[in-house]
């Protein structure tokens, strides 16, 4: 850390020449290395601490271009590291905070067949587990009834004319029967009035899916019209997570990729699939919805509930420097390469996502430049002295 508080020092000193480069040999600079503040154009004695000044050279810098040249020693002292750009296979994690909700594909709407009066409901509560087959609501209904006469008349009529009358009966009995089950009645209801000749002014109406009731949408004693919706039930054996996620990370979520669901205070991970990816995005903040199916088995987890969605980034085969590589200002990013021994030149680049500590090149370099990817803001300050307040003036792109 000494040598290289030295070493910047010696930087800004070495560019002091702006009009030609700096190639004399009587520009050697003492420096003391507990205070580096100290500098001395020759040898003596630290005037703080009284050690001994060390030697070091001025950076040589080329003002009619925009190279930088090191001594070996410099580039040692200042822990300068070059390595070749190549591909890579960056592979990261998303953690993203999400919500459990029903699983709509399974939110079944039972609906009203057929006008009428509400006499009696079976549910009444939210919450509530109905099973396939479970009585729902008794109905008072004047259509309903008027059929159910009509159809204990045509059977009554059959059995009275038998084979002496002309009139199709059969016809007439299926076509009563076949109103009846459109309306809402069941097999063995109908059966019933077959049987008993006899119809009940209330009609028992049954849940034709399983599931948990999430909302009820009529009251004893209320009328419900043709196609009006009773209740809803949601079958709970799957349910969405869903996660916000950001457009810039959308792009790095391969579609079907398994994400693991966190539940505070559970400790086993549950694994789902992605299964959607919302096309509409947010326009204030930017954000896109990202949904998980999840196995419910059991019903143990319960929407609404707060989810963390883990998710591995798709491989990407491209090319990656270390973050540290990349000088960053409002202006853009930068790089330094090596354009030969212990030569170095700032050059611009476009970045792309970071990943565990690595960030994607899209543009600028290409497979195999030498890259100083340890020791570049020692280079960035010498760059920086040299162009003055614009440090992009003069930047390859």
């Amino acid at each position: 850390m000494k040598n290289i508080c030295i070493i910047v020092l010696l930087l800004i000193f070495g560019l002091s020449c702006k009009n030609k480069t700096v190639v004399k040999h009587d520009d050697n600079l003492y420096s003391c290395s507990m205070h580096p503040q100290v500098v001395s154009h020759k040898p003596g004695k630290c005037p703080i601490c009284g050690m001994t000044l060390t030697q070091a050279n001025k950076i040589i810098v080329n003002q009619n271009t925009d190279d930088i040249e090191l001594t070996d020693q410099q580039v040692q002292l200042g822990n300068i590291l070059v390595d070749t750009l190549q591909k890579r296979d960056i592979r990261s994690e998303m953690n993203l905070t999400g919500t459990l909700n029903l699983n709509a594909s399974q939110v079944v709407s039972l609906n009203a067949r057929v006008t009428g009066r509400i006499e009696k409901l079976y549910v009444k509560t939210t919450g509530e587990y109905v099973s396939k087959g479970s009585p729902l609501y008794d109905l008072y209904s004047e259509e309903l009834n008027n059929a159910k006469q009509e159809y204990i008349a045509a059977l009554e009529r059959k059995s009275l004319f038998k084979e002496q009358s002309l009139i199709n009966f059969n016809e007439l009995i299926e076509n009563a029967r076949t109103k009846l089950a459109l309306w809402g009645m069941t097999a063995a209801q109908i059966k019933a009035l077959e049987k008993t000749k006899h119809a009940p002014l209330t009609t028992t109406f049954y849940s034709t899916a399983p599931g948990y009731v999430t909302s009820l949408e009529v009251t004893e004693g209320g009328y419900v019209m043709d196609g009006g919706t009773i209740i809803r039930l949601a079958d709970l054996s799957t349910l969405w997570a869903e996660a916000q996620v950001y457009m810039t990370q959308l792009y790095q979520i391969p579609k079907g990729a398994i994400a693991t669901i966190l539940v505070p205070g559970e400790t086993r991970e549950i694994k789902g699939r992605i299964e959607f990816a919302n096309p509409e995005v947010a326009t204030e903040s930017g954000i896109n919805v990202l949904r998980v199916l999840v196995a419910n088995p059991g019903t143990q987890l319960k929407p609404g509930m707060s989810v963390l969605v883990r998710v591995r980034s798709a491989g990407s085969n491209t090319l990656f420097l270390p973050i540290d590589a990349i000088i960053r200002d409002a202006k853009g990013a930068t790089v330094w390469l090596q354009t030969g021994k212990n030569k170095f030149k700032s050059h611009m680049v476009t970045t792309g996502f970071e990943s565990n500590g690595f960030t994607e090149i899209v543009s600028g370099l290409k497979e195999g430049d030498a890259v100083v990817i340890r020791g570049t803001y020692l280079l960035h300050s010498e760059y920086v002295f040299k162009r003055g307040t614009d440090p992009m003036v003069g930047h390859s792109h």
